[in-house]
């Protein structure tokens, strides 16, 4: 069998006997082991079934004397008797070597059938270890093991994908939630060092300010969080009506950004939590917003059935604004923002870099579907897809 051996390939060393991940199991025979010797054992039986289908015709032969053609010449034909004996002998013979044989070769196909094995094996010790990295390959024409190699590769890619993920989420996360009290320790430092120099009034008003921004990162993780640990509570609604809900708490930051407001609002009847689905519109619309050009951008709200989906609802939300990448996907990521890691340095475009992912974790909460689509002239078009009623 032909195969690509992993770019990065070592035997992990074997777990401790203590270890509580791996339970301690009586020493048998291997698989290698078992299939030869049913290889083996399939040889044998079936060589003496068929020593036994000619030992059983032998029997019809006649049992008298065998005698030459010219009776002058001596008869050196043996007897019934002496063949049936003769052929006995030749079977146990016949039978040893089968059985040889049957190990030998049997060890031999195992050997190379079960080689493929080995490497998911080695590449599964890998991984058990912490190493995400290697990726097992196999190659040739498709059977249960390139199947079940390129099945594991699949689950070890995105394990990486989800720890890398997580890495970042958590440097990220504590970068959040540090420079608020960092902010707050050097305001509180200088207002120490010279208590008399100090404006109090707008002291207290900027760590107030700091203290919320803190509060708001909190209050949004606890808000993902609970979406990839608890199921929401449906009920039958009208995606037109959350979206109205939604337009008209940012009707103000539209007006005052310059923002053009465009809707194109269809019924459409959808199964979910209202809250949570009114909070998801509400992220992408003020995505939309503090995403977009700094004037004269405009911004696009539309519901309707999904015309690819009969019985599914859609929310689409279209802004302006910068281009962006041919790949976006990665902006659902949590404290990731349009710009990168770094917050816009004007107060009111700054957000959290949550928004985006607490809209997609309530898409999979209600097992939708979100799509981020780059638009050519710049800016995003956001496309969720829910289940109907």
């Amino acid at each position: 069998m032909n195969r690509r051996s992993a770019p990065h390939r070592a035997t992990a060393a074997a777990p401790a006997p203590d270890d509580p991940a791996r339970p301690l199991r009586p020493r048998r025979l291997t698989a290698r082991m078992k299939l030869t010797l049913t290889y083996a054992l399939f040889v044998v039986v079936a060589g003496a079934f068929t020593l036994a289908v000619i030992y059983l015709a032998m029997r019809f032969v006649p049992n008298y004397p065998l005698t030459a053609a010219n009776p002058r010449d001596e008869s050196g034909a043996p007897s019934r008797q002496e063949i049936l004996q003769t052929l006995l002998k030749a079977s146990g013979l016949t039978l040893l070597l089968l059985a040889l044989v049957g190990v030998g070769g049997g060890w031999f196909i195992a050997g190379r059938v079960l080689r493929p094995l080995q490497d998911i094996t080695r590449a599964a010790k890998r991984a058990a270890d912490g190493s995400l990295d290697h990726r097992i390959g196999l190659t040739g024409p498709r059977d249960e093991f390139t199947d079940l190699s390129d099945t594991f590769d699949t689950m070890l890619a995105r394990l990486q994908r989800s720890f890398d993920a997580q890495q970042r989420f958590a440097a990220n996360a504590s970068h959040e939630l540090r420079t608020p009290l960092a902010i707050n320790r050097t305001m509180l430092d200088v207002a120490t060092a010279d208590p008399d120099g100090q404006d109090y009034p707008r002291l207290v008003a900027r760590l107030r300010e700091t203290n919320q921004r803190g509060i708001e990162v909190t209050d949004a993780l606890l808000q993902l969080s609970a979406l990839d640990h608890t199921s929401p509570t449906t009920q039958p609604l009208d995606l037109a009506d959350t979206a109205q809900e939604a337009l008209d708490l940012v009707r103000e930051e539209a007006w005052t950004r310059g923002i053009t407001l465009s809707t194109d609002i269809h019924p459409a009847p959808a199964t979910g939590d209202g809250v949570l689905l009114r909070q998801l519109t509400l992220n992408l619309l003020h995505n939309a917003l503090r995403h977009n050009l700094p004037t004269g951008g405009s911004l696009t709200l539309t519901t309707e059935p999904d015309p690819a989906h009969p019985g599914r609802a859609v929310l689409t939300v279209t802004n302006t604004g910068p281009l962006l990448p041919d790949t976006v996907d990665h902006l659902t990521e949590p404290f990731l923002r349009g710009s990168g890691r770094l917050a816009e340095k004007d107060p009111a475009r700054r957000g959290h870099g949550l928004g985006l992912a607490i809209v997609a974790g309530v898409v999979r909460a209600h097992n939708g579907d979100l799509t981020l689509t780059p638009n050519p002239g710049g800016g995003l078009t956001a496309r969720v897809s829910l289940p109907g009623r």
